[in-house]
């Protein structure tokens, strides 16, 4: 079992590098230079080039995924949750390539989704394959995908503690050494490839982390109460759009390519809502900005992402949140500065990104880990473990479900899925 998951580690995250080497090609393709980041490409665009690609993209997207439902008939799970949790370990290879490019056409083309979540997918689906070459029986199978899962998600965020805890608290719902031991062998071998191949770094470069008193923790708790109002609104907004686009009665290329439109239209003056929104994070951790600049684009990004997400475009919204719990920060710390000038703005923004993840997955310790591990910022971890645990306290009170809860429950219900 270790050896299994030490190769479907290291495959997941070889797997994981040429997807986001394909993406990087297609950025430079349609920028005709060099980006860093689809916001970079947005900015160097003219406006009806970033009002016309989400479109065309959505459309292509939406037209691979239409050809998909009408001729691969449907095997196994409909994503790596389904197939650990519900389903028996058994991941589709075309279903999860032909989903994997309408996700590369969408995220390609300036979709407000995360491009991880389909890296994760197809490093479960390689996994799902090993294990059934080995004739593997489901239990085992199903822990196998969950190496596989770990091994994506330590390859795309550089955070191989948090990369198996967030398989052991969010999917198996405990942190057991039976499961939690393969995780990490898979998520040591993820990583050891990575540092290899990619050199990398941490995700979030953070300046030098200001906590002034020890009384401020206060201060991180009331963020950690605002956070966990906040994120099942923020979680009920994703599903409204959802619900919404579910009544469309046209084809589904025609929907994906709508929710293009919105994407086009906000990014035409809000070039920010582009991808997943790194280069947007780090730009707020270390450059000024007018808190009317970033209510503005929190607000733009919301929308964004809630018709990417909505409309069916294959991505995450792991990522998107880290980026409104960033934005959200910035805002509190803006305020705060405004009575405590030694507050530090960009110590609430990556507090922030802490307490909404925790308080939209309900894993408080999984996101405590991912936020230190993606800006190696010791200093953070007192305030945000008081603002992590807060916000999943405030947001469990008032009886709101996880983002992967809601997921797992459409999959129950969904044609093919496990839960029929």
């Amino acid at each position: 079992m270790l050896l299994a998951a030490a190769t479907v580690g290291v495959l997941g995250s070889l797997a994981t590098m040429l997807f986001r080497a394909g993406l990087e090609f297609m950025q430079t393709l349609f920028g005709r230079q060099p980006a860093h980041g689809m916001v970079s490409l947005a900015h160097s665009l003219p406006y009806w080039e970033r009002l016309l690609l989400p479109v065309v993209g959505g459309a292509v997207a939406g037209a691979i995924l239409q050809w998909a439902r009408s001729n691969l008939p449907p095997q196994g799970a409909n994503d790596y949750m389904e197939a650990i949790s519900l389903g028996r370990g058994f991941i589709g290879l075309r279903q999860t390539m032909a989903r994997s490019l309408s996700a590369f056409c969408s995220i390609t083309s300036g979709a407000s989704i995360g491009r991880e979540g389909p890296m994760v997918q197809i490093a479960a689906m390689l996994a799902s394959l090993c294990g059934r070459w080995m004739v593997w029986p489901p239990e085992r199978l199903r822990l196998l995908v969950a190496c596989g899962a770990t091994a994506g998600l330590t390859a795309v965020y550089n955070a191989p503690i948090a990369g198996a805890l967030f398989v052991s608290e969010i999917i198996y719902g405990s942190v057991s050494s039976a499961t939690l031991v393969p995780l990490v062998v898979a998520s040591v071998a993820a990583n050891m490839v990575t540092r290899q191949l990619l050199h990398y770094d941490a995700v979030y470069h953070m300046p030098a982390f200001d906590f002034a008193s020890p009384w401020e923790v206060f201060t991180y708790l009331g963020l950690g109460v605002l956070a966990g109002v906040v994120a099942p609104w923020y979680l009920e907004m994703l599903n409204g759009s959802k619900r919404l686009f579910s009544n469309w009665i046209g084809p589904l290329w025609l929907r994906l390519a709508a929710g293009g439109l919105v994407v086009g239209v906000i990014s035409v003056g809000w070039p920010q809502v582009w991808g997943n929104g790194y280069s947007v994070v780090n730009s707020l951790l270390h450059e000024p900005w007018a808190w009317q600049t970033v209510a503005s684009v929190l607000v733009m990004k919301l929308l964004a992402t809630s018709a990417s997400s909505g409309s069916g475009a294959v991505g995450g919204t792991f990522t998107p949140t880290l980026f409104m719990g960033a934005a959200l920060g910035h805002l509190y710390g803006s305020t705060l500065h405004a009575v405590l000038p030694q507050a530090s703005i960009s110590s609430y923004a990556v507090v922030g990104m802490g307490a909404l993840l925790s308080a939209a997955t309900h894993a408080p310790l999984m996101s405590i880990l991912m936020i230190f591990e993606m800006t190696l910022s010791y200093q953070a971890m007192l305030p945000l473990m008081a603002a992590c645990v807060m916000g999943y306290a405030v947001a469990h009170a008032l009886g709101g479900k996880s983002m992967y809860a809601h997921s797992l429950a459409d999959n129950r219900g969904a044609p093919g899925g496990a839960g029929r």
